[in-house]
């Protein structure tokens, strides 16, 4: 029997998600789920920075789902983002921060 457990982690261009789960013999079931809502697409201006308030909210959430991930092998969580995160300026300081968690 193999046992992992393993995290996804969607920073979407409206809310980040969080899912957390347990795979015993390729069958996977919930361990825990976050969900908050951050507009990250709403909070990128026109010349592709993202406003300090929605960077806020976004470091909030990172930091919160950082405080889940505690303990958790790094290779078994995986992070996707948004266009709005890829094409905004401030994602490499974003993700730098982020890093710190």
């Amino acid at each position: 029997m193999s046992l992992n457990t393993l995290a996804a982690v969607d920073l979407g261009s409206n809310s980040f998600h969080l899912q957390i789960v347990r795979v015993v013999d390729e069958m996977l079931y919930p361990l825990d789920s976050l969900k908050e809502t951050v507009r990250l697409g709403a909070g990128v201006t026109p010349d592709k920075s993202i406003e300090p308030k929605t960077a806020e909210r976004a470091f909030a959430t990172l930091r919160l789902f950082a405080e889940r991930l505690r303990g958790m092998p790094k290779n078994h969580v995986r992070v996707v983002g948004t266009n709005a995160l890829r094409i905004a300026k401030m994602r490499s300081n974003l993700f730098m921060r982020q890093s710190k968690f």
